[in-house]
Parts: C-alpha cells; sequence; structure tokens
C-alpha cells in the first residue's frame, strides 16, 4: 500500500509550524488560501547552512567571552571555570543558532487528501486508573472527520478504580470499541503490546486515556504519513495541554509543549530524524514495531522503541497539525517524577541502541545534542542556579553581563517560534489562548524546576533505582 509510486516524494520533505496551545472548544475556519512558492533549498544545504552559523556564532561566543573564562578561573580555577562556561552559555548558544537559522529556513510541503481510500486503523489507548478522562477520550474519537475504518482497543491495565466499567458500558454506544481487561498492573509498554497483538489493522495509532483528539487529528496523521516517504514508519502527533487553566504549573507546561517539545520536533523532522514517536499521539506501521519487537519494558518506552526503529534504517516523521490535546501534571511532585521518567527513558534508549550514535544520517546530530543534556542540565543545577543567588548579593562571576549576551537570541527563537505556530493556527481556524502568566513563569522559573528535577533522573538511573509508570 505505502510502496505505491504516487505516494512516494522527495527526501526532502520539511516540518511547517508546530501548533500553540490551545482549548479544545476551537473553531473551523476556511479553506486555507493558496500559498506563492518560494525558492527551494534542498534540505541537506539547509543542515550545512545551520551548521555553519551555528559554529561561527560559536567562535564569536569564545572568542569574546575569555575575559568571563579568565575572571571565573581566578575564583573556581580554569578547568572549572570552561566547563560552567561552555555549559551555560558557549554549548547552549550553538544550540540556539542552529535552531533559529533552522526556522527561518523550514519550509514544508503542504499536506493533502489522499486519492485513494483511507485505510483501516487500529487505535490502542492503554488505561490506568483514568475514569475521569477516558469517557472524553472516547468521545472524541467519535467525533473524528475520518474517512476509514477504525478499531479502537482499550487497555485496562489492572485499574483499581471504574475505568473498566465505564469503557465496558460504553461499548453499546462505540460499535468500534474493545475492552482488554488486566486482572493486575503490568505497566504501559507490555499493556500497549498486549493490544499490538490483538490489532486488525497495518496502521496502529496510540493515544493515551487522558487526552481529546481535535477532529481532523486521525485524517491529518495519516495523511503525512501517506504521502511522506516510503521507509516512514512511525509518525508522531502535536501534543497540546488540555488543563493549562488549572494552576501555574499546567500553564507553564502550555509553553513548554509549544516551545520545547512541539519546536524541537519540528526541527528534527526537518532533518528527518524525529527523535521521540510519543506514546501519547503517534502512528506506527504495525509491522515494523512487530520487526522490533514492539514497545521495550522500560519507563522510556516510546523513545526506545523510536531509536530501534531509527536504527533499523526507517524515518520517524511528525505531523504538526495532528492535534491532542493531553493533561499535564499539576502538582510540582508530579511534574518532577514526570522529568525524572523522561531523562531516565533518554538514557535507557542510549543504554539499549548505543550503536545509533555512528548511523551517517542528519538525525545524528541531534542524538549527540540529547549525550549533552545531562552534562547541561547538570552545570545549570550546580553552577548556574547558584550563580543567580551570587548576583543577588553583587557576585556576577557566573549570572552576570555576559550571560545577558543570549537573551537576543532567545527572543528571536521565541518569536519565530511563535510566529510560525500563529500562523497554523490561523490555517486551522484555531484561536492562540493569551497566557501572560505562563509565559511569564516559564521564561523566568521553568528551568529553575526542569534542570534540576532531570538531574535527578539521570541519578535515579545511575543508581538502578525502582521504576514505576507513574506519570506520563
Amino acid at each position: 500500500m505505502r510502496n505505491s509510486a504516487a505516494l512516494r516524494i522527495s527526501e526532502d520533505i520539511e516540518t511547517s509550524a508546530v501548533p500553540l496551545l490551545l482549548p479544545e472548544e476551537a473553531i473551523v475556519a476556511p479553506p486555507p488560501a493558496a500559498v506563492p512558492s518560494r525558492r527551494y533549498i534542498p534540505v541537506r544545504n539547509k543542515f550545512v547552512l545551520a551548521w555553519a552559523f551555528s559554529l561561527s556564532w560559536t567562535l564569536f561566543s569564545w572568542y569574546f567571552g575569555q575575559g568571563w573564562i579568565d575572571e571565573l578561573a581566578t575564583h573556581i580555577g580554569t578547568l572549572p571555570a570552561y566547563l560552567v562556561v561552555f555549559g551555560i552559555a558557549i554549548i547552549p548558544g550553538f544550540m540556539n543558532a542552529f535552531l533559529v537559522v533552522s526556522l527561518l529556513l523550514d519550509r514544508r510541503p503542504p499536506r493533502k487528501p489522499l486519492d485513494l481510500p483511507y485505510p483501516e486503523l487500529t487505535i490502542l489507548i492503554a488505561a490506568y486508573m483514568e475514569e475521569a478522562n477516558i469517557l472524553s477520550t472516547l468521545e472524541s474519537i467519535e467525533k473524528q472527520n475520518y474517512p476509514g475504518v477504525l478499531q479502537v482497543i482499550v487497555i485496562n491495565d489492572g485499574s483499581t478504580d471504574n475505568t473498566g466499567p465505564l469503557v465496558r458500558a460504553a461499548r453499546k454506544d462505540y460499535r468500534w470499541l474493545r475492552l482488554i481487561d488486566l486482572r493486575r498492573n503490568i505497566g504501559k509498554a507490555r499493556a500497549l503490546n498486549v493490544g499490538l497483538g490483538e490489532a486488525s489493522y497495518e496502521i496502529v495509532v496510540t493515544i493515551d486515556g487522558d487526552s481529546y483528539l481535535h477532529k481532523d487529528a486521525l485524517k491529518n496523521i495519516v495523511e503525512r504519513y501517506m504521502t511522506d516517504p516510503c521507509k516512514t514508519s512511525a509518525v508522531a502527533g502535536c501534543v497540546l495541554v488540555r488543563n493549562s487553566r488549572r494552576n501555574w504549573i499546567t500553564k507553564m507546561q502550555e509553553w513548554d509543549y509549544f516551545h520545547g517539545i512541539a519546536a524541537i520536533k519540528r526541527i528534527q523532522s526537518l532533518f528527518h530524524g524525529t527523535l521521540v514517536a510519543q506514546g501519547a499521539f503517534s502512528l506506527y506501521s504495525r509491522r515494523v514495531l512487530r520487526e522490533v519487537g514492539g514497545w521495550p519494558n522500560c519507563v522510556g518506552e516510546d523513545i526506545v522503541l523510536t531509536w530501534a526503529m531509527l536504527k533499523a534504517g526507517y524515518r520517524i516523521g511528525h505531523c504538526e497539525d495532528a492535534l491532542l490535546f493531553t493533561n499535564v501534571p499539576e502538582t510540582l511532585s508530579i511534574f518532577v517524577r514526570q522529568r525524572q521518567r523522561w531523562s531516565r527513558g533518554m538514557l535507557e534508549a542510549f543504554k539499549c541502541h548505543p550503536q545509533i550514535l555512528t548511523t551517517r544520517r542528519m538525525a545524528t546530530a541531534f542524538i549527540y545534542w540529547n549525550v549533552l543534556f545531562p552534562f547541561l542540565d547538570l552545570i545549570y543545577t550546580v553552577a548556574f542556579i547558584p550563580g543567580i543567588v551570587l548576583a543577588c548579593f553583587g557576585c556576577y562571576w557566573i549570572a552576570g553581563p555576559m550571560t545577558l549576551a543570549l537573551l537576543p537570541l532567545t527572543f528571536i527563537i521565541n518569536y519565530l517560534m511563535f510566529r510560525n505556530g500563529k500562523e497554523l493556527f490561523d490555517r486551522m481556524g484555531l484561536k492562540v489562548r493569551r497566557n501572560r502568566q505562563g509565559f511569564l513563569l516559564y521564561t523566568l522559573a521553568y528551568s529553575l524546576l526542569l534542570q534540576p528535577a532531570c538531574c535527578l533522573g539521570y541519578v535515579s538511573e545511575l543508581l538502578k533505582l525502582k521504576k514505576t509508570w507513574g506519570t506520563k
């Protein structure tokens, strides 16, 4: 089905804007106007341009930062000074410069309706203690504008609440619904594999049990998958925040899902290397899932699975206008546990697939970025945060005038992300919700919570502490 010549397009597929956070009660827009054609630049040329600019920026920063390094060295020593400055300024500056150029050069062919009949889909929902949300998740599936056959399998993973009875009762309203009721909790990965064994169709979609699909989500992600290059084995959807109005923690995360998660997926997809097809909402080839052994039994099952596909030579795509709204942690403790789990998942991926570092493809560059993340998070936690405290007392050894040099590039990145997201929303007839408080907290305080939480995750994995499904 996917080998049809009519469905193959150039490997130079690119990614458009990733949406910013909005409520599910979005309005419908008229069909988008035709976009004027622009001069085409091959993706590999864009990759070279982004590297050239970011390396030039790095050399520029290193040259003008020598005075800062020398002064800091008088207080903490030469080697620690280099580690600190590279960890909080030079390396982040390189990454930000790369992102700026990539965002400016990013152009993606528009997604088009299929000429062929839309394929049948199996949707897997691994649900654990989801009595408050599972019915609205099923309702969002019922409202899909998808012109193909659906099979929905809810795997109740040993829930002790009313998740199972609610789904069982809902079967009389949804003829496409099936329930697998597990007697005990076996974890998300194993639950999904149970569902995979019962999947009837070649295309498998996973969504979380506390999520709400935009009405065109399935149609859009299938169209992207069917028109992406034929080596594509999975497509990550765009996950946004559903409960952003709840409190200050959810308001901050609303911006993170746009500025951090979705925008990075967009750039990775531009260079053929989306590194995580997240379990919250992604589409997979059933054949490839079975080829790589399904979801591994670990806390970062989605990233480890994605890297297994990449290592096997497959491509992972991203559909920026396939929207799903999910509930994010509403307390600080649950947020910290979530980010610990994500950090552990990244280390699990490296342990399971170290060979991926030697793969000759543009996406390998982003995998090496992940190698640097533990170092960057550690330096931020043990150096920059104390540096902020010192700056409050007039000691500008670490947080001082030189760190302000990163602000212009940061403002440019945020502007480009917001502009592109706003353009996508306009095309889809969606409204960007104003969240000034969340943006202010995200800008000033988010990293103060995120980086230490990530460090706890790295330590937990290195010490081989107990792993649980916990939170998403």
